[in-house]
């Protein structure tokens, strides 16, 4: 329970969060409803609002997703949105550099992101270590600079229909900045109360008029600097040759150190009264360096006295460069035909050093930094959308929607230097190969793979009353690896007045497998619960000949089904409330298996020539998972005099279940080996990884020179299931406090002091067999990671 109930009730019964606040900023005091913004997302109709959404759909301006002290888009999206879940996991080699987030309780690669309306490309990471979204490779949305953002449009509705693979669990779409005049710089520091993990960052964006008023260019940047935190304890166990010493704090275990800068771009130029060209863009580099497992000084295969006589920590040292541009033309014809033709190019390329470490080996004359190699992801998309309106007697014109799209995908997996994964036999009898702490990619396990994929959809929208709307949309899609998928989506709105209205959808969809999924292999040095010893575990490509042995077979797409029905109420000037429950049914979900040990495991490696490898795992289709819930969103704007005060609230209760597992394959059968592929820590996982229920409740005051905000959340419970029932463990619910105060002495200035998770609140402790020796204190699975309170101070300047 929270050390502070009573001041979270009372804060409970003002608020609701400022970052759930659905408004589009505007350059007046008098800004508009969240109802009557122009949405751009779900929609093909050119002025549909989000009173008038047949799905649900929530709006975060900018100033929301700078309402608190982060500096990430991820993190600031997790406090706005109850749906969405971004844990902060450490000690998972790249995962703790490049976190996956998550949308209604599914896989983080099954929320398909936008920005400005167009396909965002993934990371090249595939997440592999034990956290939420492991085996998947989503998109990286801290490679996007809140600076840049006007707002984002979160649809929370299966959409393959309309955007293809991917928008299983819903959309991102994220709405750069478009003004042509004014500006802004904004200047912040912070740091956690436990005295680490300093903070800086500095941002700004402004806004040029091109031509005679003919168009816009709308520049963003972005500079940040964070030290890490460390929440690790002190060795508890029993002394032992592969243990530090009793007493000695030997891990880091929290936030990484982060050097990153990002830019953006946002243009758009009449090229007549009918045509216009249209550019966007951001490029991103980030330098993040997190630790991996602490290597005793007695280790016998893990470590050189002579290098390392206490010892060492591995660092994992990864440099991200993210690269996206959109550039087309758009305009319309004389006969009221829409048209929007462009090309889209993404690219993202992450490489991987070991620092303060050793390949054991290599012997005494071992380097202790190492190259591992790279991931490198690439997309290009070449784009056309057509729209028309057609009067048809009916209460609004109804708009017609089709288009085109052929996209090429690349992914590639860049050897590292030879000591990074040498098993060279120089140092001790059973050193495990490569570069301890993450060992580098071999030549046999890189490799260059790209696909093609052409599609063609068409949609159609109307009001056929003033109270009745609908719209139906189909898409096709042809991949050159695995076959076509077609999908449809069925949508309604029903309004019984002007306060009451009620919606719904249902829509297939699909996922293809990443390219990654299908071709990454590598070798991971694995710590399994209660078993001191490393595993060294190599995954394979589903169609590989071992993987086959181990009964996998080539992947195949994720396929889902997904209903909605919700409420729309607004009963009275400026109050809002939707209610939108939701069931979304994925056949045929993609997972990465368990990792395979054993003696039989063992031999079955070494009888087809792979030596020094105790376990495999690959990519299946394995599972089918039933995911349940409902989605709660109410705002209140109460005029004051000479004020105004914002109150929303949001609440998710999301159950996944899986459905389906299916039984061994025979290969695993005849060979004698009693494995899951898919064991209770992956059910586990999946189905109670991430809080069931999530509550945000905040206020917002706004004077004319004071802006106090609010928010409480309430993060549900998670658990964790390790293969020894006896340590499973539910970590209860938490209350969290954020707030900030902002002073503007005149139009131009803004000073803020806030504190994020004020009250230093943390989640429960593992118990001691969780613990690693009472060494991690906190899971990987908290919704809001273990950093406790976190205060800032920004100075803010516009123009």
């Amino acid at each position: 329970m929270s050390r502070h109930p009573l001041a979270l009730a009372l804060l409970a019964a003002l608020a609701t969060a400022p970052a759930l606040a659905q408004e589009a900023p505007q350059a007046t005091a008098d800004r508009a409803s969240t109802l009557d913004t122009i949405i751009v997302t779900g929609t093909r109709v050119a002025d549909r609002t989000v009173a008038e959404s047949q799905s649900p759909i929530d709006i975060i301006s900018s100033e929301a997703l700078q309402a608190t002290g982060t500096t990430e888009l991820a993190t600031a999206l997790s406090r706005a949105l109850p749906s969405l879940n971004f844990p902060r996991p450490a000690l998972v080699d790249g995962t703790s550099a490049i976190r996956p987030a998550q949308l209604r309780g599914l896989a983080p690669d099954q929320v398909l992101v936008l920005v400005n309306g167009k396909r965002r490309h993934t990371s090249s990471l595939l997440n592999l270590n034990g956290t939420i979204g492991r085996g998947s490779a989503p998109v990286d949305l801290n490679t996007i600079p809140v600076s840049a953002i006007d707002r984002v449009e979160v649809l929370r509705d299966g959409a393959s229909a309309q955007y293809g693979s991917d928008a299983i669990a819903g959309v991102v779409n994220v709405v750069l900045k478009g003004a042509r005049q004014g500006g802004s710089l904004q200047a912040q520091y912070g740091g956690y109360s436990a005295g680490d993990g300093k903070q800086s960052q500095l941002s700004g964006d402004a806004g040029l008029a091109l031509g005679d008023d003919r168009g816009f260019l709308h520049l963003s940047a972005q500079l940040g600097q964070q030290d890490h935190t460390n929440r690790a304890r002190p060795f508890a166990g029993t002394p032992g040759p592969t243990q530090p010493e009793p007493g000695q704090k030997a891990f880091v275990i929290g936030e990484p150190e982060v050097d990153a800068g990002a830019v953006a771009f946002n243009l758009d130029y009449a090229l007549g009264e009918h045509v216009s060209a249209y550019a966007f863009g951001s490029a991103s580099n980030r330098d993040i360096t997190s630790f991996a497992f602490f290597r005793a000084p007695g280790n016998p295969t893990q470590n050189i006295p002579s290098i390392y006589p206490d010892g060492f920590l591995p660092e994992i040292n990864n440099i991200s460069k993210d690269r996206a541009i959109v550039a087309g033309l758009k305009g319309f014809t004389e006969g009221g035909w829409n048209w929007d033709l462009s090309y889209n190019y993404g690219y993202n390329h992450l490489e991987f050093y070991t620092r303060n470490t050793l390949n054991a080996t290599l012997g005494p004359d071992s380097p202790t930094e190492f190259y591992d190699g790279a991931l490198e992801t690439t997309q290009n998309i070449l784009n056309l959308d057509v729209s028309r309106q057609f009067d048809w007697g009916l209460a609004y014109p109804a708009t017609l929607s089709f288009g085109l799209e052929a996209r090429n995908e690349k992914w590639n997996q860049s050897p590292g230097e030879y000591g990074s994964y040498a098993d060279a036999g120089l140092g001790v009898p059973g050193a495990p190969p490569g570069a301890q702490g993450f060992g580098g990619f071999a030549p046999e396990v890189s490799g260059a793979y790209d696909r093609d994929s052409y599609a063609a959809y068409v949609g159609l929208e109307a009001d056929f009353t003033e109270k009745f709307s609908a719209g139906v949309a189909a898409r096709y899609e042809d991949f050159d690896d695995f076959g076509s998928q077609a999908s449809g989506k069925l949508s309604a709105r029903y309004a019984f007045t002007d306060a009451v209205a009620l919606r719904g959808t249902v829509s297939s969809g699909f996922r293809a497998p990443s390219l990654a999924q299908q071709y990454f292999q590598t070798v991971s040095t694995v710590f399994l619960p209660g078993i001191p010893t490393p595993f060294e575990i190599r995954t394979f490509p589903a169609s590989s000949a071992v993987a086959q042995a181990f009964g996998a077979e080539p992947l195949q797409p994720e396929e889902s089904l997904s209903y909605s029905l919700g409420l729309v109420l607004q009963p009275a000037d400026g109050l809002y409330l939707t209610v939108d429950a939701y069931q979304i049914d994925v056949d045929d979900r993609i997972a990465l298996s368990s990792n395979l040990t054993g003696d039989g495991v063992r031999a079955l490696l070494e009888s087809r020539g792979i030596y020094g490898v105790n376990g495999g795992r690959y990519f299946t289709n394995a599972i089918d998972t039933r995911t349940r819930g409902v989605d709660v969103v109410g705002t209140w704007r109460v005029p004051l005099q000479a004020s105004t005060l914002d109150l929303t609230a949001g609440y998710n209760h999301t159950r996944t279940e899986i459905t389906r597992i299916a039984p061994n394959p025979e290969e695993l059968e005849e060979s004698g080996l009693n494995l899951e592929r898919i064991d209770r820590v992956e059910i586990g996982r999946i189905e109670q990884g991430f809080p069931r229920n999530k509550l945000l409740l905040g206020s917002v005051w706004n004077a004319s020179q004071w802006t106090l905000s609010a928010t409480a959340t309430r993060y549900g419970s998670v658990r964790t299931t390790p293969n020894n029932p006896d340590l499973d463990q539910e970590y209860g619910a938490k209350w969290l406090l954020d707030v900030s105060a902002s002073y503007r002495p005149d139009e131009r200035w803004t000073l803020t002091l806030g504190a994020d998770n004020v009250l230093d609140e943390y989640p429960d402790e593992n118990i001691f067999g969780n613990s690693t020796n009472g060494q991690f204190p906190y899971s990987n699975l908290s919704p809001f990671g273990f950093g406790g309170a976190f205060v800032y101070g920004r100075v803010g300047y516009r123009w």
